[in-house]
């Protein structure tokens, strides 16, 4: 970079590809549950569209569960670039509900009302602990050079991530905005570090999803 250029970050930050957990709608948090081949079939797909695209990524940064880590190692492996691994872009820890059932969890007492700082599951990480988080995850980012950079995390985490983006604290009870990250949906963010300025160019990109067929299955194959 010549002196004379500005420092311009490129993020991609990825949801990972359809899991068992999500199939069998379970609250996954830090557990490890593998992509189902739809996922994969997501995953290559995706991978395919950005060969076809020619886009190009300096590094790709993965949670290290591996839902998350297989979904990078395709769309890596595709595309001729490094991963690493970093525990920062894990799922929230979701404590006691760990691997329960949505319809599990609905049979459990609820608080009447629920504060940013309450824990979740008796010892799981409540949206100010995530947002905090995501924070010193994003803070890890900047602190590398300038350049393109794909992260695979998950849509917990990815959702405080912009929140702390677009500068807005965790809500009560809960509400507030939430940002929908599909499997293998991703959003695209710039951030221009000598104007401290964030453009935001896509969220919840999963075009080519429209390749697979309701099996997950590429068309035609």
């Amino acid at each position: 970079m010549s002196s004379t250029e500005k420092p311009i970050y490129h993020f991609v930050f990825l949801r990972h590809g359809e899991s068992v957990g999500n199939v069998e709608s379970r609250w996954q948090g830090q557990s490890d549950y593998p992509l189902t081949e739809r996922g994969r079939a997501q995953a290559q797909a995706l991978a395919k569209r950005w060969q076809e695209e020619k886009a190009k990524f300096d590094l790709v940064i993965t949670s290290p569960l591996i839902r998350a880590k297989n979904t990078a190692e395709i769309v890596a492996s595709a595309l001729d670039v490094k991963v690493e691994a970093d525990p920062l872009w894990m799922e929230r820890n979701v404590g006691e509900m760990t691997g329960l059932t949505i319809d599990e969890i609905r049979l459990r007492p609820r608080p009447t009302f629920v504060t940013p700082y309450d824990t979740i599951g008796g010892v799981g990480e409540g949206d100010w602990v995530l947002f905090l988080r995501a924070g010193q995850a994003l803070h890890s980012l900047l602190r590398r050079p300038a350049g393109r950079y794909l992260i695979v995390s998950h849509g917990g985490l990815l959702n405080q991530l912009m929140h702390a983006i677009v500068g807005i604290a965790p809500h009560a009870d809960p509400s507030g905005v939430r940002f929908r990250f599909d499997n293998t949906a991703f959003a695209r963010v710039f951030y221009l570090s000598h104007q401290h300025r964030w453009a935001i160019e896509t969220l919840n990109d999963h075009v080519h999803l429209k390749s697979l067929n309701t099996n997950g299955d590429p068309k035609g194959l």
